[in-house]
């Protein structure tokens, strides 16, 4: 079969098309004729090598994290589905290779498509929105009434929390550039914030959640709109960053430090509880995600489709940082 690999670390040109072993499933494995994938900023920073001190992979090594397809053949005791079902996932950072025209996922990550998605839809709603899910849900404790500030909320998390949140009955802001606007107002924002224009702490104050997809200074200056008592959550680390200045040992050891001073210090500052969140495949939320979908209060937002054989341009337009809502990647045609 067809594979995206990495032979080793560095640029997106280190990404190639590869033939490859079908994959044989394991006892509760399913296997997934892959029909689109998606790129996640992680996967590019997987490829560049700074995640190596987290992630050790034995190169060569498919990437993708995000399917959407059909399954193929099941282990002996996958008991909830069937070749021929059209299922969805996020893999497992141990276990990726989403980039393929096959892949195993073990079947408790795995969940029915949505029903009203087509497979491309269906490929950009995973990692993202298991990501908003654990942030807005499992960490902030989203309620009914909640006034909440989503950054970057015409990204591919962003755009997902947006309506997370709306559906979950709270007060949506969310930054944006004032092209975007229009869109992260259509996905039910009651107000869209241009960052450019003015500070995003000058335009708005007195929140209960803000949900941090930005890090760095935004995380930092996120402290000044929040109450008393607030939520900061945030889905970015300086990892990267580290690593290409330290090196990945001591790289990670700051990115610790900095999350526990990050952790610390909005607390006795401000009396504000900040946290990270590391998205984990659930097929349960999955599952809930997709009910949400057929249900008619998530839609996917796609920036742009390319087939698999243009990967590298794909991952070339999501390091631009400009992208609105996800990247999909088409395997099967």
């Amino acid at each position: 079969m067809r594979a995206a690999q990495i032979c080793q670390y560095g640029s997106v040109e280190q990404l190639v098309i590869r033939q490859v072993a079908l994959p044989e499933p394991g006892p509760r494995d399913l296997r997934v004729r892959v029909h689109a994938s998606s790129v996640n900023p992680v996967d590019c920073k997987i490829r560049s090598g700074t995640h190596r001190a987290v992630l050790r992979y034995r190169l060569p090594w498919t990437l993708g994290l995000d399917v959407s397809g059909v399954v193929d053949a099941v282990g002996a005791q996958v008991k909830r589905f069937k070749p021929g079902d059209e299922v969805f996932a996020s893999a497992d950072h141990r276990r990726p290779g989403c980039y393929a025209e096959y892949v195993l996922v073990d079947e408790s990550i795995a969940a029915a498509k949505p029903r009203r998605f087509d497979h491309e839809e269906a490929a950009a709603l995973p990692l993202a929105g298991l990501t908003a899910w654990q942030s807005l849900i499992g960490r902030a404790h989203l309620a009914p009434g909640d006034r909440v500030l989503v950054h970057a909320g015409a990204g591919g998390v962003g755009s997902l929390a947006i309506q997370l949140a709306k559906a979950r009955g709270a007060w949506v802001a969310a930054t944006c550039s004032a092209p975007n606007r229009p869109l992260v107002l259509g996905l039910g924002a009651d107000q869209a914030i241009d960052y450019r224009a003015e500070p995003f702490e000058r335009q708005i104050s007195g929140l209960d959640v803000v949900f941090d997809c930005v890090g760095g200074e935004t995380r930092k200056r996120s402290l000044k709109v929040l109450r008393r008592g607030g939520r900061l959550v945030s889905i970015v680390q300086d990892l990267s960053e580290l690593v290409r200045r330290y090196g990945p040992a001591l790289g990670m050891v700051g990115a610790g430090l900095e999350m526990a001073q990050g952790m610390l210090w909005p607390r006795l500052r401000a009396g504000v509880k900040a946290t990270w969140v590391l998205q984990k495949p659930n097929a349960t939320q999955l599952a809930e995600l997709a009910s949400m979908v057929d249900r008619g209060q998530i839609q996917s937002v796609i920036d742009s489709v390319f087939d698999l054989e243009q990967i590298q341009g794909a991952q070339r337009r999501s390091e631009t940082g400009r992208a609105r809502g996800k990247i999909v990647v088409r395997v099967a045609h």
